[in-house]
């Protein structure tokens, strides 16, 4: 490894998850650089799937089912990722919003490209088969405080009607998720007291709620079956919001993290503090964790790659 290719001290990559998708995402890259090119390719022979097409070109409704959106997602992100290492960016750090943590993984080497996307094709499938279409959903719930939350996810659960903290994204933005019926009652009851916002999310299944256990029982030879490499550099797990640093490690997080909640805000605030991060880039389509960044910590401006046609001037921005 050249001196250049070294991880960069103090910068930490945040990968993506789902709802960061758009049409187009990724092509730009693909065009400009033949190593975003190639995951592509990779992703398409891997899965016997047009992943290529489905991410430039949709159609929408076909992108949008889980099962193709998991592995669309972590080929574009991936993508960008190899661009930026070619180029001698190397994070100190990284970590994933729920799939992101997959993209994660491969960029510190704990998983290979094709073994991430295998996991992450079967992950979207055992999610959209362990609830029936319109038996659970999801809700964001703005200017709450977690606690008030979770004590309005509590009062809208009955014996048989779950609803639990599914995303703990901001300080002021917290998702819910479990039953439709129980979500429904916590949207009413968030809205009695005193939230911003509350709303049903358009989402197919009730992500990192107990509703998941059957797909976290059904991945769980899958993942237990893949190899995890030790990682070059830490990742910070969504389930425990601290840096594992072995493959069984990794392994572990990615199990339990399908049916627990996706503590970002505490993810967050680990890499800023005892990870020693002081420069976030979020690496992939969109720019939503940027955004929650910017709520969690003060003062702090992450970094989009944004387009190509930007690359120089943020490589040499990033390794000033």
């Amino acid at each position: 490894m050249s001196e250049s290719s070294q991880p960069k001290p103090g910068l930490t990559f945040l990968f993506p998850g789902q709802g960061s998708q758009k049409i187009g995402m990724g092509q730009d890259w693909a065009e400009a650089f033949p190593a975003a090119r190639q995951v592509f390719e990779e992703a398409d022979d891997v899965l016997g799937l047009p992943v290529s097409r489905l991410c430039w070109e949709g159609p929408s409704e076909e992108l949008q089912l889980t099962a193709n959106l998991q592995p669309a997602i972590l080929t574009a992100s991936i993508a960008v990722h190899r661009v930026l290492v070619d180029h001698g960016v190397r994070p100190s750090m990284v970590a994933g919003h729920s799939l992101g943590e997959y993209s994660a993984l491969v960029a510190a080497e704990c998983l290979t490209l094709a073994d991430a996307l295998r996991l992450v094709r079967r992950r979207g499938q055992l999610m959209q088969e362990a609830v029936p279409v319109g038996v659970g959903a999801m809700a964001a719930i703005l200017n709450l405080s977690v606690d008030e939350v979770a004590q309005i996810a509590s009062d809208a659960s009955t014996a048989t009607e779950v609803c639990t903290l599914a995303n703990l994204n901001s300080p002021d933005q917290s998702v819910v998720a479990g039953h439709r019926e129980a979500v429904e009652r916590a949207v009413e009851l968030a809205t009695e007291r005193g939230a911003r916002r509350a709303i049903l999310l358009p989402v197919s299944a009730p992500f990192h709620s107990p509703l998941m256990a059957p797909a976290r029982i059904g991945l769980t030879p899958d993942l237990e079956a893949t190899h995890f490499a030790d990682p070059c550099v830490p990742v910070v797990c969504n389930v425990d919001a601290v840096p594992v640093t072995t493959g069984d490690a990794a392994r572990d997080a990615l199990i339990r993290q399908i049916d627990s909640p996706v503590r970002w805000v505490e993810s967050v605030e680990t890499m800023a503090g005892s990870g020693g991060t002081q420069t976030f880039v979020e690496v992939g389509p969109g720019s939503v964790l940027a955004g929650l960044v910017r709520k969690i910590l003060d003062g702090v401006r992450p970094k989009g790659v944004g387009s190509p046609e930007g690359l120089p001037e943020l490589v040499a921005e990033l390794m000033a």
